[in-house]
């Protein structure tokens, strides 16, 4: 590499226009996460600040550590449920010891390289979990547009949510109209931001655009509704571990906490990953590193009494869509967020709740994609729709790791049919000029790490051919990776010749070429 310029698949760039690049999409994402990280603390539970500073220790900690340079980690709406029933039943205490364990489980799996296997997770599954908590964040947060707090579980807020609305009085506005007012002002703002702004304005977050909306609102007509209270310092939010912090490892209901909520990070987190990965045609995410990163994130956030952290989508996607290059655009949005907090708290305490809770609806509601149910139905069956409903409905009605659990197990179904064919064996041969790679046996979410292991070894600007003429079936799981590989390769200018396909396997290839 020469000196003042760097490398990038197929991409050499000034250092000036590399670092001016990473600075705007800092600013954006920064104002992306701010709304975000406050919104979902109150979606948690617990108070504006946990958000921001597991904000902080994302952008600076994890954006130094990352496998995914171009991920932006923080506090993530599928963690929000979760993290609310164990506020509620354990209290914020027990927070600290259920993160710092659930970290250092996360790191564990990074160092023995366990990464690939979260992969193995089926797309129904998590696509379900992620529509089951948009339901229960936009049940919950519907009665914050109201200044009340949510009740104890996802069903009660779905109960009572008619009574709440035809509670309401045009000819009678006390303090719960009022909010409800401020709460649709910024949905209606968000949403015709996104769909009517100007292309010269097209990085300016729709989120921001909603809360600032609210703001001006409460505060130009000095109305009285519940606004967000952070402290003066953002030391002084810090909750470090106490008496009785590492006594709390003997129960087993923290154990359990851990476990789940290392678990469902991770598998957000890596799939987020691999979703950053289509978007660019940059570095690849190193996955074991990944995880690396966010086990000493959530230790740091476990010290810190704060939220626990994944890799996040929304942030990520918007990092990539503003032109960021290297993991210096997360590093820098970590420290804008210290910086606004430590210097301007007075102007988040203007804040009304409603504003925020209107922002978490919107983002719950989006959340509950149906449009990949439908992509199910299409190209893989009635099964895995199956999967995705039992998912999101057992999420709803009883807790989250009781919906993955079940998602997971009804997924094992699809071996059935294959019970006596399970291995998957691969050969690897080619030379200079081509990389051929053949595919025998059944390929199932059991042998995805060996599949995507053996795909992604394939040399880069290396033409590759794929003879899946020995491949008898797929699962979804693995359909869906096999498809995201050949896009991926096919996008960023490489050669991939596919034979002996049938069936799903055909479909699937077809539609990876266009």
């Amino acid at each position: 590499m020469k000196h003042g310029v760097i490398a990038r698949p197929g991409v050499s760039v000034p250092s000036r226009q590399f670092f001016a690049r990473d600075l705007t999409a800092s600013i954006v994402v920064f104002l992306v996460a701010m709304p975000l990280c406050m919104g979902i603390a109150v979606a948690s539970g617990v108070s504006p600040e946990k958000g921001l500073i597991t904000g902080i220790i994302g952008g600076i900690v994890v954006g130094l550590l990352a496998g995914s340079p171009l991920q932006v980690s923080g506090p993530a709406a599928g963690l929000a449920v979760i993290v609310y029933e164990l506020v509620r039943d354990q209290g914020l205490s027990a927070l600290g010891p259920i993160l710092l364990l659930a970290g250092a489980i996360q790191l564990a799996a990074g160092i023995f390289r366990l990464g690939g296997w979260f992969r193995a997770i089926s797309p129904a599954v998590v696509h379900g979990m992620l529509a089951g908590i948009g339901v229960l964040i936009v049940a919950g947060q519907f009665h914050v547009l109201f200044d009340a707090k949510p009740l104890p579980s996802g069903l009660q807020n779905l109960s009572a949510a008619p009574a709440r609305l035809f509670g309401l009085s045009p000819f009678n506005l006390q303090a719960t109209e009022i909010a409800f007012g401020i709460g649709l002002a910024t949905i209606a703002a968000m949403l015709a931001w996104e769909k009517f702004r100007p292309a010269s304005l097209r990085l300016l977050p729709g989120a921001l655009v909603g809360v600032l909306t609210g703001t001006l609102l409460a505060v130009g007509l000095g109305l009285d509704v519940a606004r967000v209270q952070v402290p003066a310092s953002i030391t002084a939010a810090l909750a470090p571990p106490a008496a009785g912090f590492w006594a709390q490892w003997l129960n087993p209901s923290i154990l359990t906490a851990a476990l789940a909520i290392a678990f469902i990070a991770s598998a957000e987190t890596l799939l987020s990953a691999a979703a950053v990965d289509k978007m660019h045609d940059g570095v690849r995410t190193d996955y074991n590193k990944e995880l690396r990163a966010q086990g000493v994130g959530n230790m740091l956030c476990g010290f810190a009494g704060s939220l626990p952290m994944t890799g996040v989508i929304v942030r990520s996607s918007a990092n990539v869509q503003a032109g960021a290059m290297t993991r210096a655009s997360a590093i820098m949005h970590g420290a804008w967020i210290l910086g606004f907090v430590a210097g301007l708290p007075w102007l988040l305490r203007e804040i009304p709740m409603a504003a925020l809770g209107a922002i978490l609806v919107v983002t719950g509601f989006r959340l509950v994609s149906l449009d990949h149910a439908r992509h199910l139905a299409r190209d893989h069956g009635l099964l895995p729709v199956l999967i995705w409903a039992a998912t999101l409905v057992t999420v709803v009605t009883t807790d989250l790791l009781t919906g993955v659990l079940v998602g997971i197990a009804l997924t094992t179904l699809e071996l059935v049919p294959h019970l006596s064919r399970l291995r998957l064996r691969v050969v690897e041969g080619g030379d200079a000029d081509r990389h051929a790679i053949a595919l025998n046996g059944t390929a199932t979410f059991l042998t995805l790490p060996k599949l995507s292991d053996t795909l992604d070894r394939a040399p880069v600007g290396t033409p590759v051919a794929l003879d899946v003429s020995g491949l008898h079936a797929a699962d979804h799981t693995s359909a869906e990776m096999l498809r995201d590989w050949l896009q991926r390769r096919r996008q960023a200018g490489g050669s991939v010749d596919v034979t002996g396909a049938r069936g799903r396997i055909a479909t699937l290839t077809a539609a990876a070429a266009h």
